[in-house]
């Protein structure tokens, strides 16, 4: 049963454009429905995590990231009574703004986009969501749900937020949109706040698998983490064998470094929810944040944090071919915006120079690795991500 502090869909703040319910789905089981049949999702496995999507079948994507992290939200949301249906469609949302190249790709947009309006790939989420995804014939976007779309826009600056808040509808509660927590400093529901956790969660433990499997980092070097050397030395205790195959040992300690966060964040929440007694899902808006790990996973998860940026995300190998993604988005811009009509969305050359900036930069952050880099050798007749 759903908890009174949860999200419920039969009392949703609703969506941009009014529509009628539907006889069968609850609201946010619509949502999650609209998102997995968008464009924009299904481009999602061709887009980098860490690792090109020419490096390896088997690494992470943008869109194996994303289930993987609706499926630990929906895990914990059923133990903290929250909608699990929300849950699941933030989650398989929240990196539809992604660019190619990942974070190498939205860096460079974003230096390209610096004079006007900049880039970042939480604010592109939101606007594929509500403007660009051309599905529907009353209305551009996906015309998601206010809980959906808030849970989307996890990061924003007041700047953006009064932005946003401009164009929003004026909802009949009179509460303002997606933006106003930012400017009010409140949260959002915890069904939102799940997912920012069960996105760390999740990238943290498949980080790990796919350095380990790509040779950048050693079973060896990653022991010397604190939270995985004890579940390291768990596994082997309970299964003396798996020393001597270490792809099953890894996987083994993965799964309980998995299992005691997840637990972690279970407890710790519980806690926290039980001290502040938040009524409904206003009373938690109004709380500080409630889904959290204890002071000690904190700790842990930060060691690990810390661990993958310097020994993985900085490996020389990843930063080579991150250096060569940001030239391939660099020179994509500069030749879209000298000939706007070059690209296949195509674009008036007549329209403001503001307008032409970020159409350029829609299209690029629509793009898959593997379209941007045919698009770069097309425009450039240069290779320089094969």
């Amino acid at each position: 049963m759903r908890a009174p502090y949860a999200s419920d869909p039969a009392r949703s703040r609703g969506r941009r454009h009014p529509q009628s319910p539907a006889p069968t789905r609850s609201e946010f089981q619509r949502d999650r429905d609209r998102i997995v049949h968008s464009t924009a999702f299904r481009r999602l496995v061709y887009k980098t995590q860490v690792f090109l999507n020419h490096e390896g079948d088997l690494f992470r994507t943008r869109l194996t990231h994303s289930l993987e992290v609706a499926q630990l939200g929906r895990s914990m949301a059923r133990t903290l009574r929250l909608d699990e249906d929300l849950v699941e469609a933030i989650a398989l949302a929240h990196d539809l703004g992604h660019t190619p190249f990942g974070h190498a790709g939205q860096d460079a947009l974003d230096a390209c986009m610096a004079m006007h309006g900049g880039f970042e790939h939480n604010l592109q989420s939101l606007r594929v969501v509500d403007h660009l995804e051309e599905r529907y014939p009353e209305f551009d976007g996906l015309n998601l749900c206010f809980e959906t779309r808030e849970g989307i826009l996890k990061h924003c600056s007041r700047h953006h937020a009064d932005l946003i808040e401009a164009q929003e509808p004026a909802y009949a509660d009179g509460q303002g949109g997606v933006g106003l927590r930012f400017l009010r400093r409140a949260q959002p529901g915890l069904e939102a706040q799940l997912c920012n956790l069960a996105d760390e969660i999740a990238y943290n433990a498949h980080d790990i698998d796919d350095g380990v499997r790509s040779g950048l980092i050693l079973l060896e070097q990653v022991q010397q983490v604190p939270l995985f050397a004890r579940f390291s030395e768990q596994a082997a205790r309970a299964h003396p064998r798996l020393t001597h195959t270490p792809r099953r040992w890894l996987y083994e300690t993965v799964r309980l470094m998995l299992s005691s966060q997840i637990y972690d964040l279970i407890d710790s929440t519980q806690a926290a929810i039980a001290q502040a007694a938040p009524a409904d899902v206003q009373a938690v808006r109004a709380c500080p944040p409630l889904v959290q790990f204890s002071p000690a996973m904190q700790q842990d998860t930060a060691q690990l944090k810390a661990f993958l940026f310097a020994a993985l995300y900085r490996h020389p190998r990843v930063q080579e071919t991150m250096d060569r993604a940001r030239q391939v988005v660099s020179d994509l811009f500069e030749a879209y915006v000298n000939d706007p009509a070059s690209m296949q969305a195509g674009a008036d050359a007549a329209l403001p120079p503001a307008q032409i900036y970020r159409r350029v930069a829609d299209y690029i952050a629509g793009m898959t690795d593997r379209f941007a880099s045919r698009e770069h050798q097309r425009l450039t007749g240069r290779v320089l991500l094969a």
